[in-house]
């Protein structure tokens, strides 16, 4: 008898140890799966717009400061996405239309596990020089801006109207690769109903492009 229960008291340890063993290292093994953003919603106001980034000029650009009478479009991009490429060609048109109609244009570069390479700092300005660009293009330290806004891809715009307040999100049209067949004009239809007062329809799109390389 005496036997018997010293091999239970035997089994019961070893079951015991196991058991908070094991819940032991399911507390202690981080997660593995990075966190998802949360995105702005229509209607929603702009975040961080006193937030300093770094202009490819040298100057120092804030949301704020980027906007005109009628509102700003964001756009997050970046050096070397081919969706970026694929589209890139529309960025001087769509500053253009921004002037146009007395809107802001303001293109961030969020990809900050590639700092060091593709999407240095050195690397936009010269990207900036080659492709002709006449309007802000930032660094977004630490991901921080695209945090804010729950941005996930390049390119992915967001467009607010006079009041910061999100018209539009989504991409620039329907048609990456052949712009003479765009059939939806998406983001130059938001600026023009977003001025005159109409509704913006669709006024969310989704956004096809590279995910941002963000650090966790």
């Amino acid at each position: 008898m005496k036997l018997f229960t010293s091999f239970l008291f035997a089994v019961l340890f070893i079951v015991f140890t196991a058991c908070n063993s094991n819940a032991q290292n399911n507390v202690l093994t981080p997660a593995t799966t990075a966190p998802t953003p949360t995105a702005l919603e229509i209607g929603a106001a702009a975040p961080m717009t006193d937030y300093p980034m770094l202009d490819v000029s040298g100057a120092m650009v804030s949301i704020k400061e980027s906007m005109l009478e009628n509102g700003l479009l964001v756009i997050f991009s970046c050096n070397e996405c081919p969706y970026v490429i694929g589209w890139e060609d529309r960025y001087p048109i769509l500053s253009e239309i921004c002037k146009a109609n007395n809107v802001g244009m303001l293109v961030v570069n969020s990809n900050e596990a590639k700092r060091e390479d593709a999407d240095s700092y050195e690397a936009m300005r010269k990207h900036a020089i080659e492709k002709g660009y006449n309007f802000a293009y930032t660094v977004d330290e630490k991901h921080q801006l695209a945090d804010a806004f729950g941005a996930t891809r390049t390119p992915e715009l967001f467009l607010f109207d006079k009041n910061l307040q999100l018209a539009y999100k989504g991409c620039i049209d329907d048609n990456m690769k052949e712009p003479e067949k765009v059939e939806q004009f998406y983001i130059k239809n938001a600026i023009a109903n977003m001025v005159a007062g109409n509704a913006i329809d669709p006024n969310v799109t989704k956004s096809i492009g590279c995910t941002i390389k963000r650090l966790y």
